[in-house]
This record gives C-alpha cells, structure tokens and sequence, in this order.
C-alpha cells in the first residue's frame, strides 16, 4: 500500500513538473544561416535521429560544365543541432539521388532505391532496387534486402505496424511492396490502379493515401488519389483531386486531414498556386485556397503548433526566396520571412527545438551557365514565432531510465521487479502532445510497436496519457527500452520497463 501511495504521489509531482516543461518559448519569425554541408547536394533526404542530428545522405552535384553532368553522391553526414555544424558519418553502400529515407520505429534509417547516373546516357538515370540501413549506435551503412523493383522517385510510408510501404516510383510506376524491419525482406503488396504516385500519406485511421499524376484521367495532369488499406493489403480509388497538383506536396495536419500544396499545373506550364484539403471523415477533397504564390519543387514542413511552412520554389529567383505559413484554423496562407538564398530541391527538417533546417538545392541564377555553383552546400534555419517542443517520456526514478508506464487500472510502475507481460495493457504518461490532436502516436517497445487504444489527456489532466497493448516477441528484460514518435519528432526522453 505504501510503494502504491508513492507511486500516486511520484506521478502528480511528474505531472506538475511538466506543466513547467511545455511552455512556449518565443523566437521571430526569421532565417539565420548555420553551417555549411561537407559537400553541395540536391535531391538528397535528411532525416531526424532520435538524438536530434539529422542524417543528410546521398543526392546530386554537378561538374562545372555546359550541358551540365550530374554525379550521383554515395556521401553522407550529419547535423549537429547544438554545434550548428556538419560532419561525415560514413558513406552508403551504393551512390543514390531520388532515393526514400525512413526513420524506422529501432532508431535505425531505411534508405530504398533512387537512381545512380547512366554512364552511357547522361539523360537516363538507372534506377536501383537496392536498400540499405543507417545504424546511427555505430554511425555506419550496412545493405538489407532489396525491393521486388527497381525504383526511384517512390514514395516510403512508416506503416502503423512499423513496416514500410514502397509506391510506384520509375521504372515500375503501378506496383508497391512492404519492408519488414524483423526479417529485412521487401514482399509485394497489391498493386495501384493508376499511375506516377507522387506523395504518400499515413491518415490517423492507418491507411495511407497516394496523391497521383493520372496521364489516363480526363487531363493529362489531373491528380487523383487511392487509399492503401495495411490489413487488406490492397489500394482502391479514392477520386480524383479538385485541383491539378502534378508534382505536389501533401502534408498530414494535426486535425487529421492532409493538405496539398503547389506542383505543376501543366506539362512545364508554370508553378501551381492552388492548395486543398482532404477530409478522411467525408472520403474528400475540397479547395483549400491559393498560396502566396506558385510553387513547385519546393517543401512543406508541419510544425509543432500545426501550421504549414512553405518554403523555396522553382523558376524565378525572387518567388524561391519566398516562404510562407498555413494556418490550419484560418485556412489561409500568410508571407513569413524570407530564405537567404533561392532554393529548390531541398530539404526541410523539423528540429527537436522547433525550428526548421533548410538544406542544400537548387539555386537557378546560376544554372546552366555556373551549374556547379548552382547546387548548393549552404544551409539556414527558420525560427518560427512559436517553438514547440517535442514529446517527453516521463521518468519515475532519479536516473530517468525508469518510465512512467503503469500497469493498466493499477498505480503499479511496470518495473524489473514487477514487469509486463505480452499482450498486457499499459498506461504510459508523457507531455507534448497537440491538444485536441487526432493524429495517434507511434509506440515501440523493444524494438516492436504497440497497439495505440488511447492517447490524450490523464485522468488529472496534468499530463498526456497513452493507453498502449505490449506487443508479442519483444525480448524479456529488466530494461526493455520504450520509444515514442509523434508527428515526426521523437520523444527526448528516452525510458525503459520491465518485461517478462
């Protein structure tokens, strides 16, 4: 009774403590420069570790010459938050531009397909089925199975369940596959009913919805959508889009609906200026306004507080400077500060603190004519007017290994000396996430993910809860470590429990 009451009595101080934890902190709305990349790249990925670093791996640069000659990078490094610097971190095993980086619910990156230049057709990049994974413990590159395909310009989804699907891509723009963490193997899935998706998106309910350029619609660069069911294992048609958004992006908001910004409105006809929603409780799509300004290869960020950045565009120099920022409760687009320099086909990571790293891409005056200063090495960081932080795991001991993670319905810490069993409902408590979110955390427990059956505020209110299944083959311990991923960012406290 006594270990019971302090257990009360822990978890209300936790809850106080956090209260302190989650305040707001204030920045302008503005771009600094920070350090600049080991090498100049486009059409690279970059990745937030658990650690907060950011992994920057592969993509393109140029020769100095006319007609310009790209080289694909097996390069790669890493951010460092706290230093503002850059620093190499091994390369990959193969060279690649266009590839797929997800963060996997380990901690480690899968890195999947993209293509490799063509050394007998500089127009013709070859694709590659290739993947590998990045372990950020040894900070080196290791090859696991390859796709059924080979891909480039796919789309990567972090299933629910912790595998990866892999969406058309060239040069098979119909089929899909799923990676499966535990056995390092891609397997085939059901295949798309149309052509070229684009961009992929994990809606609350586990679906994932596949934004798609239809050349067989009823306009050549009408963008319509399919719903990949997990259990199933099959897409279906999901309509057509209310705009043209070839080449777009889609962004999953906190409210559970999935914007989508800019694009192609032709065949090379101009930078699109439309935006719209999608509404996963109605199955569909409505106008959602115009941007500042057309975009195209440009990127679009969530932040914590749940408007959009956008930032970069393709064409004119002064439109790439431009960023702005949608407000999900307006549903309006408003200018916010500008880059330092013109970008396109760049990167754009959130950071633990919340600001925003902007790296690498394209800057067009200075292509073709100087096309090897045209890609960029250089990097800056938007500080939004609001910086959020990340979830928290909360501790219960005075190492903060030890999670706040009860046995459900009991004041029981799920500890070595009282651990959990598989299939055992436990309640997990933590800060950081959105106030009146729809949008489920992701859990893993040793390595394995967890059924989500609540998440939202604890019976005092004082803190979130997360009501979570302990999912069957985790490894028994008396340290099996606990990890929590919501909305792109990973908890900055890391904990364990005990499992029997």
């Amino acid at each position: 009774m006594m270990q019971n009451a302090v257990n009360k009595s822990l978890l209300l101080l936790l809850g106080l403590a956090a209260q302190g934890r989650i305040g707001l902190a204030q920045s302008a709305d503005s771009v600094t420069p920070t350090g600049n990349m080991t090498t100049r790249r486009i059409s690279h990925t970059a990745t937030l570790l658990e650690d907060g670093a950011v992994l920057i791996a592969g993509g393109n640069l140029t020769e100095s010459s006319r007609p310009p000659v790209f080289k694909t990078q097996s390069s790669a490094e890493l951010y460092d938050p706290g230093m503002g610097t850059f620093q190499p971190t091994g390369s990959m095993t193969t060279a690649r531009s266009r590839h797929r980086a997800t963060l996997l619910m380990d901690g480690r990156v899968l890195i999947a397909g993209g293509d490799v230049e063509n050394q007998t057709d500089e127009r013709a990049p070859l694709a590659l089925a290739t993947a590998e994974l990045y372990d950020p413990i040894t900070r080196s590159f290791a090859p696991t199975g390859s796709m059924t395909t080979a891909r480039a310009t796919h789309t990567a989804t972090l299933l629910r369940d912790g595998r990866v699907l892999i969406a058309g891509g060239a040069a098979d723009w119909t089929s899909a596959e799923v990676y499966d963490p535990g056995t390092g193997l891609f397997a085939a899935t059901g295949d798309m009913n149309r052509l070229f998706a684009q961009d992929a998106t994990l809606l609350s309910n586990g679906n994932v919805l596949v934004a798609k350029s239809d050349p067989y619609g009823p306009s050549p660069y009408v963008t319509t959508a399919e719903l990949y069911d997990p259990s199933a294992g099959k897409f279906t048609f999901a309509g057509y889009m209310a705009g043209m958004h070839n080449g777009g992006l889609a962004t999953l908001l906190i409210n559970g609906r999935v914007l989508f910004t800019g694009g192609d409105v032709g065949d090379g006809d101009g930078s699109s200026w439309a935006a719209e929603l999608y509404d996963p409780s109605s199955a569909a799509f409505y106008p959602a306004g115009a941007m500042t300004i057309g975009r195209e290869s440009h990127s679009a960020t969530l932040l914590g507080d749940g408007s959009v950045f956008l930032a970069g565009a393709h064409d004119r120099p002064q439109n790439a400077v431009t960023t702005e920022l949608y407000d999900p409760a307006t549903g309006t687009f408003r200018p916010a500060a500008s880059l330092n320099s013109p970008r396109e086909l760049h990167t754009a990571t959130l950071l633990k603190d919340g600001t925003v790293l902007i790296a690498g891409g394209l800057d067009l005056r200075y292509w073709p004519d100087d096309s090897e200063d045209a890609i960029l090495s250089s990097t800056e960081i938007y500080h939004p007017s609001t910086l959020v932080p990340p979830p928290e795991l909360l501790p219960v001991s005075g190492d903060g290994e030890q999670g706040a993670i009860l046995h459900a319905g009991t004041p029981r810490v799920a500890s070595s000396s009282d651990p959990a069993l598989a299939g055992e409902l436990l309640e997990i408590y933590c800060t950081g996430l959105a106030h009146g979110g729809v949008v489920p955390p992701m859990v893993g427990i040793g390595g394995r993910v967890a059924d989500v059956l609540y998440f939202g505020k604890s019976g005092n209110g004082a803190v979130n809860q997360i009501n979570v299944r302990v999912p069957t083959g985790v490894a028994p311990g008396p340290a099996v470590s606990v990890r929590l991923n919501y909305l792109g960012r990973s908890s900055n406290q890391k904990v364990t429990i005990g499992v029997q």
